[in-house]
């Protein structure tokens, strides 16, 4: 019990992280007591939320700090599993249920129409700048002489898990929305290959870190390694094989679950129509009226 305990408590208290998983949970529980949420959608919801909980706020952070392949795992959770069991659960329409109806209409919905909100999200969630920030910010975080100043600054550190779970949930959103399009951001065939895209520069990076023979984060045995007995070499190529292999899986398994949404879609009807002009081109021309 004494252990478990000790992993609990968080390597670096952040009242700001607390408070987001805190609100963030109790806004879906609030959410689903007031509106019908399948049990499923509440289970991957959990799932993902303390996944995500356990990447920032426990003794993960220790390990993270002194073995390499375990700071990847962290980043996995953080960026790629976690959020995508959130975002899994479609808890949208929950959390907005959370929030009582009088707040929604006086705060949050004008809120959400004022031009520079709607300037942020059109920015964010657009297909081109998701994608590159989801896969550009694993890389940017594992530049070699970048990473060893978030090792050893704490305030970079928090800064970076923030950028990798904030980025997760804005990308498996736009590719996991159920909805058509409008009013989601993104038409559902395209949701289908946007993740495949967005994990091929984590896949070369992945591939690089694995089969490399250059160490190139010495700093890990500069501040001591947390398993004994685990070559500099041995815990990078481990790390880079997460990289490579099951993070890109994760984005496979989205496309999956976006080809799945489309399908539904499809058979519901709810997908786009041809446009009336369009339909007219392909239509056969009329028959011409007889003489007399």
């Amino acid at each position: 019990m004494s252990s478990l305990l000790h992993w609990l408590h968080p390597w670096y208290p952040s009242w700001p992280m607390a408070l987001f998983l805190l609100g963030g949970a109790a806004l879906y529980w609030r959410g689903s007591r007031r509106q019908h949420t399948p049990w499923w959608r509440q289970m991957w919801f959990w799932l993902g939320w303390l996944l995500t909980y356990q990447g920032l706020q426990t003794q993960w952070d220790y390990y993270a700090e002194h073995q390499f392949f375990l700071h990847m795992l962290q980043q996995m959770a953080l960026h790629d599993l976690g959020p995508l069991l959130v975002m899994l659960a479609w808890p949208v329409p929950t959390w907005r249920a959370g929030i009582p109806a009088r707040w929604r209409s006086r705060y949050l919905t004008p809120l959400m129409r004022t031009p520079p909100m709607r300037g942020i999200t059109d920015f964010v969630l657009n297909p081109w700048i998701a994608g590159a920030l989801f896969s550009g910010l694993v890389v940017f975080w594992l530049v070699p002489f970048i990473h060893v100043g978030v090792m050893l600054n704490t305030m970079l550190y928090q800064l970076m898990n923030w950028t990798m779970v904030v980025d997760g949930l804005l990308f498996w959103w736009l590719v996991l929305d159920p909805r058509p399009a409008p009013p989601a951001h993104m038409r559902p065939g395209g949701r289908i290959f946007l993740p495949i895209v967005a994990m091929i520069p984590q896949m070369i990076l992945g591939a690089v870190l694995a089969l490399t023979s250059a160490d190139w984060y010495p700093i890990y045995t500069l501040c001591g390694r947390a398993i004994s007995g685990i070559d500099p070499l041995t815990d990078q190529h481990l790390g880079g094989l997460i990289l490579w292999i099951p993070a890109s899986g994760i984005n496979v398994i989205a496309a999956m679950v976006a080809l799945r949404n489309w399908m539904r879609l499809s058979e519901r009807g709810r997908l786009p129509v041809l446009s009336r002009q369009a339909t007219a081109v392909n239509s056969p021309a009329p028959a011409p009226r007889p003489v007399g």
